[in-house]
């Protein structure tokens, strides 16, 4: 069972934001004999939407033809906290890591509207190549009809989300901020932000501490 001080479900313009910064995730799906299948893929978040491309004739779309019903993860690590930041006690228990998560289910088909594909992948190569140097991608414009008939863009269409931000939110208001200043010491990637996540996040922010 999730902690509820970890629960970010419910928080929609949280997982938006965080959904729009990420651009990998991981595709789940039942294979056409049943057993479960598992795909890494760049993905971009738009209009509510999950969408990814790939080809036509692959594995990917096989195993959508016979079941659309999927999960897709998205998740990013922070920071490793090590037991000893948290407790003198010389036990390992303490040890954990701070990150987001996010389970998305729903149902995924291929997109065959030249318009719709058009404006995914445009939105992805925003994504992934934001510094431009390409022609945007248009479905009216001649040099991309091929292509964009070509290849094969699915949408997830998100039926149920559930999200997990893991940021020290069940630790004491004291022991959370003495764990953030240890994190902006130590100084490794990520760490400054995470000390940042963890004040953000702090459940004394929004309200009472829950101890």
């Amino acid at each position: 069972m999730r902690r509820k001080e970890f629960d970010e479900s419910r928080d929609t313009a949280e997982l938006q934001q965080f959904l729009h910064e990420m651009s990998f995730g991981f595709l789940a799906v039942v294979r056409p004999d049943g057993s479960p299948g598992i795909t890494p893929l760049n993905f971009v978040y738009l209009n509510g939407n999950i969408y990814f491309h790939g080809s036509r004739a692959g594995e990917k779309m096989k195993n959508l033809k016979a079941n659309q019903e999927v999960s897709f993860c998205v998740a990013r690590e922070y920071a490793l906290i090590p037991s000893y930041y948290i407790d003198d006690s010389e036990l390992a228990c303490p040890a954990t890591a701070y990150f987001k998560s996010v389970l998305l289910r729903g149902t995924a088909a291929p997109v065959e509207d030249l318009v719709e594909k058009a404006e995914a992948l445009q939105a992805m190569m925003a994504k992934l190549q934001p510094e431009g140097g390409h022609l945007p991608i248009a479905a009216d414009d001649e040099r991309y009809q091929g292509n964009l008939k070509g290849v094969a863009v699915v949408r997830l269409t998100v039926s149920e989300v559930s999200a997990k931000f893991k940021f020290g939110q069940n630790l004491k208001e004291e022991e959370r901020e003495k764990l953030a200043d240890k994190l902006e010491q130590r100084g490794c990637p990520f760490d400054h932000e995470t000390a940042g996540l963890m004040r953000k996040y702090a459940p004394s922010v929004g309200g009472l501490d829950e101890t």
